[in-house]
C-alpha cells in the first residue's frame, strides 16, 4: 500500500513540474514577443513633378530630417516626439523603446536640406506607424513606413510628358 502511494505521489509531482515546465516555457515565449522596442525605418524623396507618388524623377533625399510624434486617439498632447536624419539613400532609423497600443504614431517631415525641394504638403507630409506588438505583425519590432515626399514649388518642365507614362486620367474620363 506504501508503494502504491508513493508512486502516486511522485506522479503528482512529475505532473506539477511538468505544468510548471509548460508555463514558464510559455511565459518566455511571450516576454519575447514582447520585446523591448521597436525601430522604425522608412524613406524620403523628392517629387520634382508634384504627382504624389514616385516617378523616374523622383530623388531620395539625403540629411533630411524626420520626427515621430505619438498621441492618444482623439487628443492632441504628444506622448513620445523623437527626430531622425536620413542617409545617403534617403533612408531613416528610429529606434522607439516602449510599446504605444493606445497611441496614433506618425512619421512627419520636419525639414528639407535642399532649397528646391523643401515644400511640405499637409496630409501628404506623414506615414502612420503602429508601434504596438498586440496588433497581430510578426515583425522581429521593425516597422517599416511608407515613404514621405517633399515637393518642389514649381515642377519640372519635363514632367508633363513624363506623367503621361502613367496614362493618368481625371475621374469623370475614366468609363
Amino acid at each position: 500500500m506504501a508503494t502504491n502511494e508513493l508512486m502516486m505521489m511522485m506522479l503528482r509531482i512529475a505532473t506539477a513540474a511538468a505544468v510548471l515546465l509548460v508555463a514558464a516555457a510559455l511565459a518566455g515565449v511571450a516576454s519575447a514577443e514582447q520585446g523591448g522596442g521597436f525601430v522604425v525605418t522608412g524613406r524620403v524623396y523628392c517629387d520634382p513633378c508634384r504627382a504624389g507618388f514616385e516617378t523616374k524623377a523622383s530623388k531620395n533625399v539625403e540629411g533630411a530630417t524626420v520626427e515621430i510624434v505619438c498621441r492618444p486617439f482623439g487628443g492632441s498632447k504628444e506622448t513620445l516626439k523623437a527626430e531622425a536624419t536620413t542617409d545617403v539613400g534617403g533612408w531613416y532609423k528610429l529606434e522607439i523603446d516602449q510599446d504605444h497600443q493606445s497611441e496614433i504614431c506618425e512619421v512627419v517631415l520636419a525639414k528639407s536640406p535642399d532649397p528646391e525641394c523643401s515644400e511640405i504638403e499637409e496630409f501628404r507630409d506623414r506615414a502612420r506607424v503602429p508601434l504596438t506588438c498586440n496588433n497581430g505583425m510578426k515583425q522581429q519590432g521593425v516597422r517599416y513606413a511608407n515613404p514621405i515626399a517633399f515637393f518642389r514649388k514649381d515642377p519640372l518642365k519635363d514632367c508633363g510628358a513624363l506623367l503621361q507614362v502613367y496614362d493618368l486620367k481625371d475621374a469623370s474620363e475614366t468609363p
